[in-house]
């Protein structure tokens, strides 16, 4: 963790403020003075400011029903945060794990604790991310037929995506509808869903995350809540 975060996380200071004091040369890493903000320290480390040892909060790891029309940021832009709908205090200190698009509904993980976000798309666990995906185009024939059959296994042999050369991870495919498809993948590439679907020729209209891991949304449209033990130790945690 930085040094300037960790002073955040152990104090009320902004980022700003911490900055200020590290500069200062009033925070000490094990006894000697470090003045770089950007400093990695770990948890066994003995920081302390103006003499006093400081010890950081509890992480925090929360769940998000993200709506439509929202941004996976913590500040507003062209459209509103999703941090409006978390009325908790140092919501500076979080981050997101796995950002959502705009337009995109459905599960946000939401935390300060680095490491455990990281590992949730690192393709080195697959972890499973579970997507009800709403297409433009029918697929022509029977759910069961042979072209819903050939687009499953081109999804299952992993699909070269525009721009890149390595093929994406085996990822599996089941029809609800001719129209409507949960997508079940293990990585994380940018706009990855979409343009899964671009490589055979058709549109994501509308497209949902039901699920990370073990860790499945179950609280309605703008809701959170934190998430229990065993879903924080679900995701591996190295």
């Amino acid at each position: 963790m930085r040094l300037d975060k960790f002073l955040c996380k152990s104090t009320e200071l902004t980022r700003s403020e911490a900055t200020v004091v590290i500069l200062a040369g009033e925070v000490l890493v094990n006894g000697e003075v470090v003045t770089s903000a950007s400093s990695q320290i770990h948890e066994n480390n003995h920081i302390t400011l103006d003499g006093e040892k400081l010890t950081a909060r509890a992480s925090r790891y929360i769940m998000l029903h993200k709506p439509a029309g929202t941004l996976s940021s913590n500040v507003d832009g062209d459209h509103p945060s999703v941090f409006n709908f978390i009325p908790l205090d140092n919501t500076c200190e979080l981050h997101i794990a796995g950002r959502l698009d705009a337009d995109t509904t459905g599960l946000l993980l939401i935390t300060d604790d680095g490491r455990w976000s990281f590992n949730v798309f690192n393709p080195k666990y697959r972890c499973e991310k579970v997507y009800r995906v709403y297409l433009r185009d029918p697929v022509e024939g029977e759910i069961c037929g042979e072209i819903a059959l050939e687009i499953q296994n081109k999804f299952e042999h992993g699909l070269k995506l525009q721009g890149e050369d390595t093929l994406t991870l085996p990822a599996k495919l089941e029809f609800v509808s001719a129209k409507e498809v949960l997508l079940t993948i293990t990585e994380g590439r940018y706009h990855q869903v979409k343009r899964m679907f671009a490589c055979i020729g058709n549109r994501v209209n509308r497209l949902h995350r039901e699920q990370v891991g073990k860790i499945r949304l179950d609280v309605d449209v703008g809701q959170w809540r934190y998430l229990t033990v065993d879903e924080i130790t679900s995701i591996p945690h190295h």
